[in-house]
């Protein structure tokens, strides 16, 4: 092993080590590890743009803007209100019923905008019901990833593995949806289980917190309603746009940013108080882990461990499996779309000795259910805890590595199982 390799493992390492600990900021921990890097020339500085995925940066910050300039007018407030109306208040109704929407819409939108539309919402409910709203966010962000998983166009892993098998938006339907529903139907059960006692509310303040809900009057929160209808004009439009992107030759993130500038246009709002409150810490974040995990590309290491795992397995049955769990324990800790970058070519190799048809399902599983394994193995994960830090609700990387892995386990396990059945037994 080399200078280059043994510093990009060291760097990586201590990377982590000070995001798991958390006393440095996540953001300035990846950033400074990211420095340490271009430093050292294990990345050289015209190779950086090559790792850090502006596509991925870019989406999000577009995204950022329109959900921002919407918020002014009582928009997010507006669903909350009907939302939590729908639940009757009740907190356990209103993590269920948000988990089904965040994972439905996770499918048909990518997970990122997901997470942003929704949790400002989340965040309004759980403290007009005056309960604690980290399991909400907990709750969340497992949808969001097992919800993007069902679809071609639900988390970027998909549309990489689509693009290099050939697989349509119906492929990812059939072979991923049912896997999607059914680790959800049971993550739901999870989550409300291991929640109960938490969200539990005593008739007394139940009946005070319905009528509390009742009470309020979703029309009066909303703002400024002419910024109300054009939020609501440039959302679905956007929505409309990432459906047909592809066939329009457009990247997500152009949609996103399409959309920021209408909005932005539209609403004559100050862009300074729109652009203020972007999420910046979180693009920071990605854009350093980008380079610090693209050094370890670069050096070759994920390739040679990949390949050692692959070149373990002599048949498309035991190829899955590995490759369904190595994807997913290493989404945990590594960006899942530097990997699955590495994974695509190595899987195509496998062609030459075997059918590789069900392994492209096993690295979507992997590398989409993955990432909720910890804190930072996701998109999403990381956008909702950057916004639930600027409201002064905190979760700790090791409190979400105690249900993340959990939820990891059970919904890699519940998939595996399912693909093969599907597979090599029916």
């Amino acid at each position: 092993m080399g200078i280059p390799e043994m510093i990009a493992i060291a760097v990586f390492l201590f990377t982590y080590a000070l995001i798991i600990d958390g006393r440095i900021h996540r953001a300035v921990a990846a950033m400074m590890g990211a420095a340490v890097i271009v430093l050292a020339g294990v990345v050289p500085w015209d190779k950086v743009p090559q790792y850090i995925d502006f596509g991925t940066i870019f989406l999000l910050m577009g995204m950022m803007i329109i959900v921002n300039t919407a918020r002014h007018s009582g928009l997010f407030e507006y669903i909350a209100i009907r939302t939590a109306k729908m639940a009757k208040g009740d907190p356990i109704k209103v993590l269920v019923l948000f988990a089904i929407v965040t994972a439905i819409v996770s499918a048909f939108l990518d997970n990122v905008t997901t997470v942003l539309l929704l949790t400002p919402m989340l965040i309004y409910i759980a403290r007009v019901m005056d309960v604690s709203i980290i399991p909400y966010l907990v709750g969340e962000i497992f949808a969001s990833n097992i919800g993007g998983a069902a679809t071609l166009i639900g988390d970027p892993p998909n549309i990489m593995i689509g693009s290099a098998a050939g697989l349509t938006f119906n492929d990812f339907i059939i072979n991923m949806g049912p896997v999607a529903v059914i680790d959800l139907v049971i993550i739901i059960g999870l989550m409300v289980i291991l929640n109960r006692k938490t969200l539990h509310a005593d008739p007394e303040k139940h009946e005070k917190i319905l009528s509390t809900i009742m009470a309020l009057n979703e029309e009066e929160a909303i703002k400024d309603r002419v910024l109300f209808r054009k939020s609501i004009i440039t959302i679905l439009f956007v929505v409309g746009m990432f459906f047909i992107h592809a066939q329009l030759g457009l990247e997500p993130a152009a949609v996103a940013l399409v959309g920021a500038s209408i909005i932005l246009f539209w609403s004559r709002l100050d862009p300074a108080a729109i652009f203020e409150k972007i999420e910046w810490t979180a693009l920071f974040f990605f854009g350093g882990l980008f380079v610090v995990v693209g050094a370890l590309v670069e050096t070759g290491l994920i390739g040679q461990i990949a390949m050692v795992v692959v070149n373990t397995v002599d048949s498309p049955e035991e190829a899955m499996i590995v490759i369904a769990w190595f994807a997913a324990i290493a989404s945990a800790f590594v960006d899942n779309i530097p990997l699955t970058a590495t994974l695509i070519p190595l899987i195509q190799d496998m062609g030459a000795s075997m059918d590789i048809s069900t392994l492209w399902w096993g690295l979507s599983l992997g590398a989409c259910l993955g990432g909720n394994g910890t804190a930072i193995g996701a998109s999403a994960n990381v956008v909702v805890l950057g916004i639930a830090e600027r409201e002064n609700i905190h979760i700790t990387f090791m409190d979400f590595l105690k249900k993340g892995m959990l939820v990891l386990f059970i919904t890699v396990g519940v998939g595996v199982a399912v693909l093969w059945f599907r597979f090599f037994v029916l």
